[in-house]
């Protein structure tokens, strides 16, 4: 009997991963061994489990996709990572490959499309999907950079935070690192990004298509304060 793929189911919304859940085991060769609904229980499940392949969202509570994975490659060199996400702008899934993620695909491409990711990942090969390879290729052409490739990983996930209306001693715990840690990681984001305050941060990720479209944005960001 041919061994199945195993998956780690990443998302903060149990609706959605159990659709995912439906489409991956309705294959032959993939069986989802375990689900978790944020960072810290995806980093334990990792750890306790040892699946082939996390299926992993960017966006969830508290720690982000990508630095989740960043603590699981950190941990386990070879482990193999998909991340999955509503997020189309190339700054995510820049970030992603970046940190070691063997594979990127948005939550609109068709549903095989996942199926085979996975399949390919588990392989050891890299899946990007089309529309994402397509906007990476154009963000490499000059003329096209983005600040916020300028920041580091952990800047970038100190930022998602901060739009995310988190406040440094917030993010501290979250991160578990020091309030003088995370200040200094906010100050190096505003001079990165050429920015004076929050609210700028956050019309920075609103330019930038960072934001889901039911976010809660202050008036001072909406009004370009």
């Amino acid at each position: 009997m041919t061994r199945k793929t195993t998956v780690l189911l990443v998302d903060d919304h149990a609706v959605v991963r159990e659709g995912y859940r439906r489409l991956l085991e309705g294959t032959p060769d993939i069986v989802v061994l375990a689900e978790a609904s944020n960072g810290d229980e995806a980093y334990r499940a990792f750890c306790d489990l040892a699946p082939d392949v996390v299926v992993m969202d960017i966006t969830l509570p508290g720690i982000g996709g990508i630095e989740v994975a960043r603590r699981i490659i950190a941990r386990e060199p070879t482990a193999r990572v998909l991340m999955f996400s509503m997020h189309e702008d190339v700054v995510f899934s820049s970030r992603a490959l970046q940190t070691g993620a063997r594979g990127y695909v948005t939550k609109s491409s068709a549903p095989e499309v996942l199926v085979e990711a996975v399949r390919l990942v588990a392989a050891g090969k890299l899946y990007i999907s089309h529309d994402m390879a397509q906007e990476l290729a154009v963000q490499m052409l000059p003329g096209n950079e983005n600040p916020l490739q300028g920041l580091s990983a952990r800047e970038f996930e100190v930022f998602r935070l901060l739009v995310a209306g988190h406040a440094i001693g917030e993010i501290a715990k979250i991160l578990s690192l020091s309030y003088k840690t995370v200040a200094n990681h906010q100050w190096n984001i505003r001079q990165k990004l050429d920015v004076s305050n929050t609210a700028q941060v956050v019309r920075m990720a609103m330019t930038h298509g960072l934001l889901p479209p039911d976010y809660p944005v202050p008036e001072a960001a909406a009004n370009g304060g």
